[in-house]
This record gives structure tokens, C-alpha cells and sequence, in this order.
């Protein structure tokens, strides 16, 4: 497994960090929360549709960081799972609205770069929480601070 420089890292937890946070802790209150994905789950094809473009984006962002075999599967697992539970009407619904898939395949792959590359500095994880749908501006630069 080639290398991968700690900006392009720190790019791919970031924006871990905004995709796990608009799927899954919108809202919150304590341990519990809600993103789209959870509300998207009552709405037929749509909730699996978010929920599976979400989970390749993480995925994406994890083949982009070089995650480990053992990231890839775990987070795939919980896509997969995640996905398949909101075509399920009403009972797999409830489930999807409750199971943080992409919030778990997020934190894995978090722990893969922290591991390999250290994490981001914290004013850019804040910044990465208050803003979820910042998306398109990309990480701060490293040497700036600024996107």
C-alpha cells in the first residue's frame, strides 16, 4: 500500500466528519441524534438512495486516505447494512432511523487516518461539525488555515 501525503489524510477525515454528521447528528440530544438519513428512511427510495450515496462517498474518501482491508470491510458491512435496512417498509424504516451506519463507517475510517496520520487539528474538526454541507469548499489548507 502506497503512502498518501497527511493533507490529502486529513482532507478524507474531514470530510468524514461532515458526512457523518449530515447523516446522522443533525440534531442531537446527549448520545442520541438524527440526520437525513434517518428522516430520508420514511420516504420510499429515497431514504435507500441518500443512504447508499453517502455510503459510497465514504468509501471513496476511504480508498482516496488508503484505509486498510480491514476499514474497507468493516465500513462496507455497515453501509451495506444501513442501505438495505431503509427498503425494508416500516419495521426497517424504525431500524435505519435508530442505526448510525454512516456515523460507525465514518469513525472507522477516522481511526484508520488518526492511526497512520494523526487527526486534523481541532479547529478544523469544529469547523468540519458546524458546517456539514461545506462540502465543496474542501479541508483547510495546512499551511493557511484557511479552505
Amino acid at each position: 500500500m502506497s503512502e498518501i501525503d497527511r493533507h490529502t489524510a486529513h482532507q478524507a477525515w474531514l470530510t468524514a466528519e461532515r458526512i457523518k454528521t449530515a447523516s446522522d447528528r443533525l440534531v442531537s440530544l446527549g448520545p442520541f441524534g438524527v440526520g437525513l438519513d434517518g428522516v430520508l428512511a420514511f420516504v420510499p427510495v429515497a431514504g435507500g438512495v441518500y443512504s447508499l450515496a453517502a455510503g459510497l462517498w465514504l468509501m471513496r474518501e476511504a480508498l482516496r486516505a488508503k484505509a486498510g482491508a480491514w476499514t474497507l470491510a468493516r465500513m462496507g458491512a455497515y453501509v451495506l447494512f444501513n442501505t438495505a435496512s431503509a427498503e425494508i417498509p416500516i419495521v426497517g424504516q424504525t431500524f435505519d432511523f435508530f442505526f448510525r451506519g454512516h456515523l460507525m463507517a465514518a469513525n472507522a475510517l477516522q481511526k484508520d487516518i488518526a492511526r497512520r496520520h494523526g487527526a486534523p487539528a481541532d479547529a478544523h474538526i469544529e469547523d468540519a461539525r458546524r458546517r456539514p454541507f461545506a462540502l465543496l469548499h474542501g479541508a483547510p489548507s495546512p499551511a493557511t488555515g484557511t479552505p
